[in-house]
This record gives structure tokens, sequence and C-alpha cells, in this order.
């Protein structure tokens, strides 16, 4: 019944297209469109702003909702720190995951990128570069995901840069509370300008490779790096 209740709540978002932000029909008249009782239409509104679809602003009523890619963050967040702990090797998992998924796209991308994002990723290049020689000699993780998420912009599908976003916020979340991972930070410096030299000079099977050696260095780093338990 709740789940049905929930679907129908969906349904009447599609149908209407109704977009993000934009208010959904009041406690009442869901009640007697949908048939049920108040507590049910709660209880259904609950689960789904649970999920990003709706939003309920208390006094003001219930909006469609952000839609966003937090749920999975914190779902695959969990399920790599619940795997870490009964022993597995779910941050190298999440690791893999990210690859793949990285590995594809800069195929498509080498030679086809605009002149604005390649000057966009070489100041980034130059920021890691800055970064690795100051004192502390750390690369920000910021300016890492900054150079992943301007890498792809340019296919122009949002939803893949959310899905990017949300496997760059679940592993480095995870990897930051579980493992002091340890940095070299002119490998990474030198990973990130081959990854931008491969995908402006067009060489495809370069690209791959540049991308697949920046992986296998994070995938060394963190099998070198012993478990911690608490």
């Amino acid at each position: 019944m709740a789940r049905d209740l929930q679907e129908q709540i969906k349904k009447l978002i599609v149908d209407r297209r109704l977009p993000p932000g934009a208010p959904l029909p009041t406690e009442p008249e869901l009640m007697g469109m949908l048939g049920v009782s108040r507590n049910s239409v709660r209880e259904a509104l609950k689960a789904l702003q649970a999920m990003g679809i709706v939003e309920i602003r208390h006094g003001f009523g219930t909006y469609v909702g952000p839609m966003s890619m937090a749920p999975m963050v914190e779902g695959l967040t969990f399920r790599t720190v619940a795997g870490h702990y009964r022993g597995e090797d779910s941050l190298l998992q999440l690791l893999e995951l990210r690859e793949a998924v990285e590995t594809g796209l800069v195929a498509r991308l080498a030679g086809r990128v605009p002149d604005a994002d390649l000057a966009e990723l070489g100041s980034l290049v130059r920021q890691m570069e800055k970064e690795a020689a100051a004192p502390d000699g750390t690369v920000a993780a910021a300016t890492d995901r900054a150079f992943h998420a301007t890498l792809y912009q340019c296919l122009g599908n949002p939803l893949l840069v959310e899905v990017m976003e949300a496997f760059w916020e679940a592993f480095h979340r995870v990897r930051t509370d579980l493992v002091d991972v340890p940095q070299d930070p002119d490998v990474t410096c030198r990973q990130h300008r081959e990854i931008l030299d491969a995908v402006r000079s067009g060489e495809v099977i370069r690209a791959e490779r540049a991308i697949r050696d920046h992986f296998d260095n994070i995938r060394l780093r963190l099998t070198a790096t012993p478990r911690q338990d608490r």
C-alpha cells in the first residue's frame, strides 16, 4: 500500500511535468485524489522526501524535490564503510567503479574538448603544481575534483555529471574516514598533466592509458595502506 502510494505521487509529478520546486497538491487534495488517509499520505511523502523526490516545507506545503544524487552518495558511502568493517575490499571496489566509468568516457573526449575547457583544465593542473610546491606538498582534493568534473562537462549530460560527482563524493568521504592514503604530489600532477595532454592531442589510446595509470596509482596507494580498525 505504501509503495503504491509513492508510485502514484511519482506518476502525478511525471504526468503533470512538474519541475523541481513546483508545488504539489495539498494533503487534503492528495487524500481525495488517492482515496487514502492523511497518515498514509504523510508516510508516502516522508519516504519520497528521503529519496529527494519531494521536499516538505513545514508551514508552506510540499514541493517537487531537487532529485539529487544525495541518497545515492549516502548509500554508496554506507555500503563501502560497512563492507570495510566486514573485511572486504569495498573501497577498492568503489575505486574500480569510478575507473570503469572514466576510462569509458575519456575515449569520447580525446580531441573533442572545447578550447575553453582545455584552458580551464590547464589552469587546474597549474594549481595542482602550485599546491604540490607549497610547504605541506599536498594537492587539494577540491582541485582534483574540479579537474575531473571539468574534463567531462563538455559531454553536455547533466545526469552523467551528477553520477560522476556521486562516485567522487562517496569515494573521498569514505577514504578520508577510513584510511590515511599517502600522496606523492609530483606523481599526482604529472598524471593529470598527461591526461590533459592526451585529451588535447586526440590520442584515444594514450588518454585511456593515462586514466588507467592514474587509477593504478590510487589503487597502489590504497593497497599499501594498512587497514585501520576502530
